[in-house]
């Protein structure tokens, strides 16, 4: 891959070990980029990593609850994120239910590809347009709020 990427990464607490493992699994691919993860999620990912052998550039934010979806968000809009995972628990509620709402909207309105689950990881982070340097995704066209 040419051009260093920056991957969000997310799950909630009964994904976690998810994450962990897919991390592990793709540890080639991601420890070439940089990774901005919530907080508990991304101790954690350093943390296996580094027992693995791994360095890598793991940038944490606020835990979920604490704003960390939120700063995950603003990064988005202010177009800094390449790619996001994040790994919901659909089984159970989420005290801040309004902040993950707000992270999968922006990432749809600001055209960052973002995966639910691993196999959709997995499709994103072995697309070929990663590496395609004439490839450039085409800008929403959100004319009337655009001016």
């Amino acid at each position: 891959m040419e051009r260093k990427l920056t991957i969000a990464l997310v799950a909630h607490d009964h994904r976690k070990a998810d994450m962990v493992e897919w991390v592990l699994f793709n540890a080639e691919f991601l420890t070439e980029h940089h990774l901005v993860c919530t907080g508990t999620t991304g101790s954690m990912i350093r943390d296996a990593l580094a027992k693995e052998g791994y360095e890598a550039d793991v940038e944490c934010m606020n835990s979920g609850p604490l704003g960390g979806d939120a700063e995950i968000a603003a990064l988005v809009v202010r177009k800094q994120v390449d790619l996001a995972v994040f790994l919901i628990d659909d089984l159970n509620p989420q005290p801040h239910e309004a902040d993950i709402q707000m992270l999968l909207r922006q990432c749809r309105v600001h055209n960052v590809p973002i995966a639910c689950n691993r196999y959709s990881a997995d499709l994103m982070i072995t697309s070929t347009l990663w590496n395609d340097s004439e490839y450039t995704p085409s800008e929403p066209k959100y004319v009337y709020y655009q001016r």
